[in-house]
């Protein structure tokens, strides 16, 4: 089973998931989560843009896992802030579930306060275990805790050693609230880069399983993408190795931040 970290409600999720942005078809989608499911994984992220949460649920159901055993993330879209619960009665409708395990605020553009206070509702009505926060910055999640009733749990926002924000990481960890980084494998656009390749022949390891244990190293929780059976297998395989905390610094320097 993969190793999980405890949030600050006290729910333990997986510290690798899957991210399912921009997958290619419906189908491809159903056939992706089935394959993750049953090799292991089970945090599935999806979200109300992406368009695919039809799909994200007929894979759950299809998948033979039980419900209780997966993390179900989705999020609220900038462009539904203005009813926040019929956005979420719809991803439910569409994922085909009672409730999820985490929704997160999409983005914080055109964000107000009524908008947590209705994803707080969803909390105490049971229908969503633990809210977040995604793409928020250090100034925009200390208004946030300024007024909050329940803390957000979550901030997922694009983290890999060449977008790595320290400052917002130690932050976090101030607060208690774990980072979740999407496109943590860099999308594949610097996947091939010198240090990280010179990590992988040193560790004996693929360059996105450094990039992915770079993550866990920093106490980031990681959302790699793959629709492909043979990556789905080798994201999760890196759990028998650490790195070292020379090359800890190696991968911190590559940040274009």
């Amino acid at each position: 089973m993969t190793p999980t970290v405890k949030l600050n409600n006290g729910v333990d999720i997986p510290v690798v998931g899957l991210g399912t942005s921009q997958m290619k078809t419906p189908a491809e989608t159903v056939e992706v989560i089935k394959t993750a499911l049953n090799v292991g994984y089970r945090l599935i992220d999806t979200a109300t843009m992406y368009g695919n949460e039809e799909p994200v649920g007929q894979g759950i159901r299809e998948s033979g896992i039980p419900r209780e055993e997966i993390t179900v993330t989705t999020k609220l879209w900038p462009d539904d802030f203005g009813d926040p619960k019929a956005a979420f009665a719809a991803s439910l409708e569409r994922l085909g579930l009672d409730y999820v395990d985490i929704y997160l605020v999409h983005w914080p553009r055109g964000y107000t306060p009524s908008v947590w206070y209705a994803l707080e509702g969803f909390v105490k009505d049971g229908c969503a275990k633990t809210i977040g926060i995604s793409n928020f910055s250090i100034e925009q999640t200390e208004v946030l805790l300024g007024y909050c009733e329940i803390p957000p749990a979550l901030n997922q926002v694009q983290f890999n050693p060449f977008c790595y924000d320290a400052a917002l990481l130690e932050y976090a960890k101030s607060k208690h609230i774990v980072l979740e980084a999407y496109r943590p494998l860099t999308r594949g656009e610097r996947i091939g880069d010198e240090s990280v390749a010179a990590l992988a022949k040193k560790y004996g390891k693929s360059s996105a399983q450094i990039l992915i244990r770079w993550n866990l190293e920093h106490g980031v929780v990681a959302i790699p993408k793959s629709t492909h059976v043979e990556r789905l297998k080798e994201n999760l395989d890196v759990f028998d190795f650490s790195l070292s905390a020379e090359d800890m610094r190696v991968l911190d320097a590559l940040s274009d931040i």
